[in-house]
């Protein structure tokens, strides 16, 4: 019951630790110079689906610059497989007028996969596979919509349908 007790302490100390950090980060102007945030990403194609959800903190080097980390994790089912993915990135943003954000990011993703087969023992695969995605979107505000392309794009190994990849993004 003690050790309980004590872990439940230590428990609700982080996260009243991490509620202050964060409040903390936000409470400073409107102009902070880091941004927490991150993308919603849905690709279709060759009757597969993929979906992914990336969460992403942001240093804003300025108006135009800024540059950060981000985890990833990520879902694919087509006709005879499905798809687990989990990894990190790093990015950068450039924005040449405040409306247009580009970008470019480097993905290392960990794949978990099974291919269904009839009447046969399904095959599992688990594997590393690396991305490196251009793209541009239109910002306002907080939220940018737009797409990305992954140039390094394999289709037997690929996590997504396609090697376009269309985002929704939003920022704080």
């Amino acid at each position: 019951m003690k050790v309980y007790t004590l872990q439940k302490s230590k428990f609700l100390v982080l996260v009243f630790i991490i509620t202050f950090s964060l409040q903390n980060g936000y409470s400073q102007s409107g102009d902070s110079d880091i941004s927490f945030g991150g993308n919603l990403g849905i690709g279709f194609g060759n009757d597969t689906f993929s979906g992914v959800i990336e969460p992403y903190a942001v240093y804003n080097f300025s108006e135009e610059f800024a540059a950060g980390i981000g985890i990833s994790f990520g879902y694919t089912e087509s006709n005879n497989f499905t798809a687990f993915n989990y990894g990190g990135s790093l990015l950068t943003f450039y924005s040449p007028i405040p409306e247009i954000r580009l970008s470019a990011e480097f993905q290392e993703m960990g794949v978990s996969r099974t291919f269904e087969r009839i009447g046969v023992e399904d095959v599992k695969q688990d594997y590393w596979y690396p991305s490196l995605f251009f793209g541009a979107g239109y910002r306002l505000g907080n939220i940018s919509v737009g797409i990305r392309y992954d140039v390094l794009y394999d289709e037997d190994k690929s996590i997504y349908g396609s090697a376009y990849v269309p985002f929704f993004s939003v920022f704080y």
